[in-house]
């Protein structure tokens, strides 16, 4: 693991659009992916919670953007009352790709080529800090969950599939 300048260029530049330059030297670069929630929290030495997770969704078509911590799995069905739509669906890799600039995997939770509705589940405010992908899959940067929410530009939610 080095602790450097890991991010992917996009979203290096939207460190410092944010303001948040100082967010390069918490960078932590691994040899090994961390493209899985498991992975990532393996590697960093965290909870599996406080790994937050950005996955996108197709909502009637349109892609949305889902933070979610690395211990739950989205509830669709709450994803689609919440945004009023008729169906939703996981976006297709190309969709990902094309939506965000970012290989599965590797999407960070703000930074993308396009502007996007973004949902943030309320499980990721339980803790102090939380470990996102910053634009590949081999990097990943610490972040109070609140600052994360706000830079996201997130709406804050509910839609953790719950367990029985």
């Amino acid at each position: 693991m080095t602790t450097a300048a890991g991010a992917h260029p996009r979203f290096a530049e939207a460190l410092h659009d944010l303001g948040l330059d100082d967010l390069h030297s918490r960078i932590r670069r691994f040899p090994d992916a961390t493209r899985t929630a498991a992975e990532a929290a393996a590697a960093i030495g965290c909870e599996l919670s406080q790994i937050c997770k950005s996955l996108i969704f197709a909502a009637d078509g349109e892609p949305v953007l889902v933070l979610m911590d690395g211990a739950s799995r989205v509830d669709v069905e709450l994803v689609r009352k919440e945004l009023g739509a008729r169906k939703v669906t996981r976006a297709a890799a190309d969709v990902v790709r094309e939506t965000t600039g970012y290989a599965i995997g590797g999407v960070p939770p703000f930074g993308h080529r396009t502007r996007t509705r973004v949902l943030a589940d309320r499980s990721l405010l339980a803790h102090d800090v939380v470990w996102a992908a910053a634009g590949n899959p081999h990097a990943v940067f610490p972040m109070a969950p609140d600052a994360l929410v706000e830079h996201a530009s997130a709406t804050l939610v509910d839609v953790r599939e719950r367990t029985s």
